[in-house]
């Protein structure tokens, strides 16, 4: 709305120009001169916009009621629908309001997006200009709705407007509504990222795994929109972190398809079932491969071995547990071996055998092949799925030095497993690190 009230004068003429302007800037003593010489005040912009709107809209008294006693219609509308005492509400200028209101503005309207004055006052949070619409308008419709189905509570929420909605809802608002898509306030909140809001209204009572017309819930939208911090409270206060939508999707096939990695890594500690499939047969692991989001679909495949050695989702004793790469000091001697194995000794099907023989899963290796950087992928791929493993040894309390030198034999490079344990102990050991082969 601020971005529509800059001022366009095409098609007016200097003097008219001049009116606009002196509205807007609140000089009265211009808009005497100008009006004294008989310049239309009601002449309009490209837009629709006449004088009054630009003193309404900027809280200018003076210039609201000379305008007034001048010939301004107190009701015209620009292209947008907003008129003077809309974009009083909007802008939070009571006093404004309030002498529209004595001039027999309509109370009654909207915009043409179906915007009514408490909307507008809501969005914005304009406490005064609520309060005094509640308690001395007559017949303000407290759940009007807008053209999508909105009401005033579903715009407090959606904008993050905590006192308003607070307002709102002890004033007797329907806080259950949906709108024409289906939305709850809660799934407004929870996909513009406003957690206080959000907290209020898990507090209220709103259904935490209400459906929009997609099948949505709160946690995919907040899921969705990269809400970290909406996700955490939703999951605090118990939304089904497999809930599915009409597409089948779970919230982390969300996060997937749109690389939200921190959201990602709270619903894969939270126990998400990785199994679960979509309308196109694809888990959540498999729609991060085809997006290409490598770091992703690293951290999922983590937590599903991790799940499968602890035969379901629960933090390993002591650990803090996280699925991002490590770059701890105690690992990197290590780091720098497994990239050497990988780039320079394992042959272009050996990083394969070796990953099976450790409990890959076709998935697994499927999922990080999808990457493809030339004829060298072998080596990146490689790469990988050692640092996946490593994270499963560190979680595991098991020594990754003695399982790599027994994973290399088992895939029969004895000769390879020797050589980098005479590698391993002849360099300078980190400090804490557990390296000797």
């Amino acid at each position: 709305m601020e971005a529509a009230l800059t001022c366009d004068t095409q098609g007016m003429l200097p003097l008219e120009i001049q009116l606009h302007e002196a509205a807007r800037r609140n000089q009265v003593g211009r808009m005497k001169e100008l009006i004294a010489r008989k310049v239309n005040v009601r002449v309009r912009n490209h837009v629709g916009r006449v004088a009054l709107h630009w003193a309404a809209g900027a809280g200018h008294e003076q210039a609201v009621r000379l305008l007034l006693e001048h010939g301004a219609s107190v009701d015209d509308a620009d292209a947008f629908g907003m008129n003077a005492i809309l974009l009083s509400a909007w802008f939070g200028h009571l006093q404004v309001l309030q002498i529209l209101v004595n001039s027999g503005a309509k109370i009654h309207c909207e915009n043409k997006d179906g915007l009514a004055l408490l909307h507008c006052a809501a969005l914005r949070g304009h406490m005064p200009v609520l309060a005094f619409m509640m308690e001395d308008l007559e017949d303000v419709a407290l759940d009007h709705r807008d053209k999508r189905g909105r009401t005033a509570f579903h715009k407090a929420a959606e904008h993050g407007q905590l006192e308003a909605l607070d307002f709102l809802v002890g004033s007797g608002c329907d806080h259950s509504v949906r709108d024409k898509e289906g939305n709850t306030a809660l799934h407004l909140a929870a996909g513009q990222g406003h957690t206080a809001v959000l907290q209020r209204l898990v507090d209220i009572g709103l259904d935490l795994e209400e459906q929009n017309a997609e099948g949505l819930t709160a946690l995919h939208a907040a899921a969705e929109g990269t809400h970290p911090d909406c996700v955490q409270r939703l999951l605090g206060a118990g939304s089904h972190v497999n809930a599915l939508t009409q597409r089948q999707q779970t919230p982390l096939h969300l996060a997937a398809e749109h690389a939200r990695q921190d959201v990602a890594e709270m619903l894969l500690i939270a126990g998400v079932d990785l199994n679960l499939r979509d309308k196109q047969g694809k888990t959540a692991l498999a729609v991060a491969a085809r997006s290409n989001h490598i770091t992703l679909v690293d951290m999922i495949i983590k937590a599903d071995r991790l799940y499968r050695r602890e035969k379901g989702p629960q933090r390993p004793p002591g650990k803090s547990l996280t699925f991002r790469q490590d770059h701890g000091q105690e690992t990197q001697q290590l780091h720098s071996v497994l990239w050497r194995l990988a780039s320079r000794h394992l042959r272009p099907h050996e990083w394969k055998k070796l990953a099976f023989s450790w409990e890959f899963t076709e998935a697994h290796v499927s999922a990080i092949e999808q990457q493809w950087t030339g004829t060298r992928s072998y080596q990146e791929h490689g790469h990988r799925m050692l640092l996946i493993w490593l994270h499963g040894m560190t979680l595991a309390g098991k020594n990754p030095s003695k399982a790599l030198f027994e994973g290399l034999v088992a895939i029969g490079r004895r000769d390879l497993a020797e050589s980098i344990r005479k590698k391993v102990n002849a360099e300078p050991r980190a400090p804490r690190s557990c390296m000797a082969m």
